[in-house]
């Protein structure tokens, strides 16, 4: 019965002491930026030669980051010897260099990466002021961009263009943890259970600066963001419509395929939730957006990569098919082989054709 009890006990200690590990690369904001897995093997101009991976042979346009300097790659042009060949727009680093591929192809600002005109502003949250990109346009709905963990606002530069054609001003914030940001108390993420009220902050900053309503942009914990804003902010009838990107729906959903693509057992998963609670006061019940709907459900565009490897598409599918139901007008998108947040990546111009399609419908006028 001793040894029963002991294994027991060390079985419950090993379970806690993953969790609480399984936590910390949850809510920790120093865990969230991913290391330079990839290396450069040489460099002529207009082509760069990168080490085989799952990463660097991937298809489409993307950001090439190193430490101190980053480019654009586009597509593959050869793979041979170990090597992929990409076309390339910029100076590559050295050879042997450790480098990055990100979604946020241009890690400036709008001007530098794509000729919009623009203000830094600050946002008055409850924590502090949180910088934020304002490209002006002529309308009155703006859009709210929102970005993902570990991200910064250089996500909106992807389609900041798109939304300018539209005449839509774009308000890109960042949010408590964030670099320029203020911190959380406990110097914690709480996965959109208080970053949706610097959100609110940014929502009255545009209702106060000639916004008659907005459009609120979230790519992945973005959506969970705006998904709690959804349901929580007094400010949410001033939405008009939502875009998300490859959104966070179900925080449960998205460790269980976290966990099984880190080879963790999926039985850590209820107890990194239970320590999460512990540290941060999370209740992840209440991200499950098919389950426990907002209560301001706006014209919904929600666009997820097949090959998403972070966040589950299937999570995304079922809020879609659970819609009709919500009464929540949604339109899902999928597009097939595309990772992370990459719908745009792996086809800029069919991307932008949706996006623009829908809020030609929605809220353009």
């Amino acid at each position: 019965m001793i040894t029963v009890v002991v294994v027991s006990v060390l079985l419950s200690a090993g379970a806690l002491g993953g969790g609480w590990y399984y936590s910390g690369e949850l809510l920790d904001p120093a865990n969230a930026r991913p290391g330079y897995r990839d290396e450069v093997v040489s460099s002529t101009a207009g082509t760069v030669v990168l080490r085989e991976s799952r990463v660097t042979a991937l298809p489409g346009t993307w950001g090439l980051v190193w430490p101190g300097g980053s480019a654009e790659v586009g597509a593959v042009v050869e793979r041979a010897g170990g090597g992929v060949v990409r076309e390339l727009r910029g100076a590559a680093p050295p050879d042997g260099t450790r480098v990055r591929l990100e979604t946020a192809v241009w890690p400036t600002d709008p001007r530098t990466a794509r000729g919009l005109d623009y203000a830094e502003v600050p946002i008055r949250t409850e924590l502090g002021d949180a910088p934020a990109w304002l490209v002006p346009a002529t309308s009155s709905t703006w859009v709210v961009a929102v970005h993902g963990r570990g991200g910064s606002r250089a996500e909106v530069l992807r389609v900041a263009p798109t939304l300018h054609a539209l005449g839509l001003p774009v308000l890109a914030v960042t949010y408590r943890n964030d670099e320029g940001a203020p911190r959380s108390p406990d110097g914690l993420y709480h996965l959109g259970d208080t970053e949706w009220r610097d959100v609110e902050a940014a929502v009255r900053y545009a209702l106060e600066h000639g916004a008659r309503e907005v459009v609120l942009y979230g790519w992945s914990m973005g959506g969970a963001v705006v998904g709690q804003f959804l349901g929580r902010s007094a400010e949410a009838g001033a939405v008009a419509a939502v875009v998300l990107d490859a959104p966070v729906v179900s925080w449960t959903r998205t460790l269980e395929l976290q966990s099984r693509r880190r080879g963790v057992p999926e039985a850590f998963v209820p107890v990194a939730e239970l320590v999460s609670d512990w540290r941060a006061d999370l209740d992840f019940d209440r991200f499950d957006l098919a389950e426990h709907p907002p209560a301001h459900r706006p014209p919904t565009l929600l666009v997820h990569g097949g090959a998403d490897g972070t966040v589950p598409a299937g999570a995304s599918r079922d809020l879609a098919a659970a819609a009709p139901g919500l009464d929540w007008p949604v339109r899902y998108v999928e597009v097939p082989g595309a990772e992370h947040t990459a719908a745009w990546n792996a086809d800029p111009a069919a991307y932008e054709r949706v996006v623009a399609g829908f809020l030609r419908a929605e809220v353009v006028r």
